[in-house]
């Protein structure tokens, strides 16, 4: 599912007392203190991201992190570097670590370090990826990694073996680090959100020779990565945290923990290095957090610590599902203990390939070691959706093989499953957390009480057709990204502009104006209409027993085999034609040269075994020159656009390709 909220996030919760956070030091004078005012605001750190069909694993390892400021640039946020998996962060917050701002400075902009050398990013195809992939499918005996040497990293720099890659981002609207009441916490909390896309046409680019011939990807980090604001952090889901028990606080309501990571990629049994960021997590006295006994095979709830504290002692290793209250501290609403790591660990977590819709026996998960694995249900698995603050995220939506033959589980879920016995061959869930609920597809039957998603996928059983509610006119759902002001009710945006959301009253009369576009090249090639990704709740006013759509992206289509048909003219500046296979009718492109709104160009070159990949900025004459040169009529090209109501193309991005001829 080529979802488009590719998101790595850095958030900055801004509270003058944010010890639970751990890390980075602490203020120089004291928040308890009423007539004082902090110098600093401590910055927990998180990553997020999703998913792309047809990778299991996109591994890479983040060196560091720094804000730009005009009176200068922070130190590295990271303690460490961090190497993780983006396919398993989506939509997800993970905690890295916590740093130090000046309130009242202005930040303008980040700096991220990637390590770039042979190895650094690693890449596992799924176990069921898009028609057309030029990779084999994963298996579970076997999955695909691809090799080092077919792996290119653009814009690496330094020698060998200390090769990175440095990526600056622009902040959309600068961020300011709020400045503490004295003695006390700030009344909010917000964020500095880079998101990077996954399935950016730019990102991860295939480049097969004509005639055959083993593929090589380019892994370009500056392609995808832009800033989007982050409001408000309370409903932001954090991924499960691993680490080793440190204390319980004498009033027994909360709980520290010492970081533990896992080792990437996955072995067997699992292992992990000691981290040095400390959490501290409190018990949910108002809803009871969920303990788990691992090694006992107990669940009890708790609303303190007091009854669980013994086992905590005998069984150190945790992972915690925690969400972040208003004034920066951490809530847990699951907990899993057990003596050692692997238990804990062994929980298949990954996004849903296949479900057995007809008898709800299961289902398969692409797993973080790249293998696809099963998942049995029986009539006691509890399914839970996180949703910070509401009951979904405290308790079970669905119970036992009915949700499944109910069509409640659909392929491009993220989960994290718990099995009944982590060391059974054939697993069972006792639990699965639903993290992203996302679906794709073909935009149809829209009307002003909902639409309709169709996907169809390369595994036919997995095809699903779904009609949205919109989410409830009067229900909170973030705030504009640009202005800060709340949002109530459905949301869109196009892809390509991630901040200009269409909100309010308006917003579903205007969704449905947007969506009736449809393109043809005749022939026996495909029809193409609008599609979108929705990232849905649960159990929200308009929907109270299933999904409602809290959003809709409308996602560009990546066009496959097509080339041009007719160039660029001076007499149409601004478009060309393309042909595809199988079809008999030219299609018209359209793309943008203004300032701010341009559409995305790259030339992709392949000489030598080299590829190449370098952006063209067609705002500039040599820009546009170097774009109207490459797309001569036969040459072959990729455009990524989105389907308009005249049956032209509105392209988000060009891919075109010089050097050693591409299929």
């Amino acid at each position: 599912m080529n979802a488009p909220s590719r998101t790595l996030l850095l958030t900055a919760v801004m509270s003058a007392c944010l010890v639970a956070c751990g890390g980075g030091g602490g203020s120089s004078t004291s928040a308890s203190d009423p007539g004082v005012t902090p110098t600093s605001v401590k910055v927990p750190l998180m990553l997020s991201d999703a998913s792309s069909q047809d990778w299991s694993v996109i591994q890479v390892t983040l060196n560091s992190v720094v804000l730009v400021s005009a009176s200068g640039n922070t130190a590295n946020l990271l303690s460490s570097p961090m190497t993780l998996n983006l396919q398993q962060l989506d939509n997800l917050g993970e905690v890295l670590a916590a740093a130090q701002l000046t309130p009242g400075t202005t930040y303008t902009g980040a700096i991220l370090t990637v390590s770039a050398n042979p190895g650094d990013v690693a890449l596992t195809v799924s176990s069921d990826p898009e028609s057309g992939f030029p990779e084999a499918a994963s298996t579970a005996a076997a999955p695909n990694i691809i090799p080092a040497s077919r792996i290119q990293i653009q814009g690496a720099q330094g020698t060998a073996g200390a090769q990175t890659v440095t990526v600056p981002v622009n902040f959309v609207t600068p961020f300011v680090a709020p400045t503490p009441v004295s003695g006390a916490t700030p009344a909010s909390t917000s964020g500095i959100d880079l998101e990077v896309d996954l399935s950016h046409p730019a990102f991860i680019v295939g480049n097969t020779p004509l005639g055959g011939g083993a593929t090589i990807w380019a892994v370009d980090f500056t392609a995808p990565i832009h800033h989007k604001p982050l409001r408000d952090l309370t409903r932001r889901v954090l991924r499960h945290m691993y680490g080793s028990v440190g204390a319980v606080s004498t009033d027994n309501t909360t709980l520290t923990i010492t970081r533990d990571l896992p080792t990437l990629p996955p072995v067997s049994p699992e292992t992990y290095t000691a981290g040095t960021q400390t959490l501290a997590i409190s018990a949910d006295a108002a809803n009871g957090t969920l303990f788990y006994d691992v090694d006992g095979k107990t669940q009890s709830t708790i609303k303190d610590y007091s009854t669980v504290a013994a086992t905590l002692a005998k069984q150190p290793f945790v992972r915690v599902a925690a969400r972040y209250q208003q004034d920066g501290t951490l809530v847990a609403t699951r907990i899993w203990s057990s003596a050692s790591f692997n238990p804990v660990f062994v929980s298949p977590e990954g996004h849903v390939m296949h479900v057995d819709g007809i008898n709800g026996s299961g289902f398969v998960v692409d797993n973080a070691n790249g293998r696809p694995t099963r998942v049995g249900v029986n009539a006691s698995t509890k399914f839970y959706f996180r949703n910070p603050g509401t009951a979904a995220d405290v308790t079970p939506i669905g119970v036992g093989p009915g949700f499944l033959t109910s069509d409640e589980l659909a392929r491009g879920f993220k989960v994290h499953v718990t099995p009944v016995d982590p060391t059974a061959t054939a697993l069972v869930a006792a639990t699965v957390d639903i993290e992203a609920a996302p679906f794709e597809g073909k935009v149809s039957n829209v009307t002003v009480a909902g639409y309709t998603l169709t996907n169809n996928f390369a595994t036919a059983a997995d095809d699903y057709s779904v009609t949205l509610a919109y989410l409830a006119a009067a229900t909170p759902n973030g705030s504009d990204p640009l202005t800060g002001a709340a949002i109530t009710g459905f949301k869109y945006w196009n892809f390509a502009f991630p901040t200009l959301v269409t909100s309010g009253s308006g917003a579903v009369a205007s969704f449905l104006a947007s969506t009736g576009g449809s393109v043809s090249f005749g022939g026996s090639a495909n029809t193409y209409q609008a599609r979108a990704v929705s990232y849905c709740t649960w159990g929200d006013a308009s929907n109270a027993n299933g999904w409602s759509a809290t959003d809709a992206i409308l996602v560009p289509t990546t066009f496959p085999h097509t080339s041009v048909a007719t160039g660029i003219s001076a007499s149409a500046p601004g478009a060309f034609t393309i042909n595809a296979l199988g079809g008999n009718t030219a299609v018209t492109v359209n793309f943008s040269t203004s300032k701010g709104s341009a559409t995305l160009v790259y030339q992709v070159d392949r000489t030598n075994g080299v590829v190449t990949v370098s952006p063209q900025d067609i705002t500039t004459a040599p820009g546009l020159a170097a774009l109207t040169s490459g797309l001569q009529a036969g040459a072959k090209v990729q455009v990524s656009a989105v389907p308009q109501a005249d049956g032209s193309l509105k392209a988000y991005v060009i891919n075109y390709y010089t050097g050693a001829q591409a299929q």
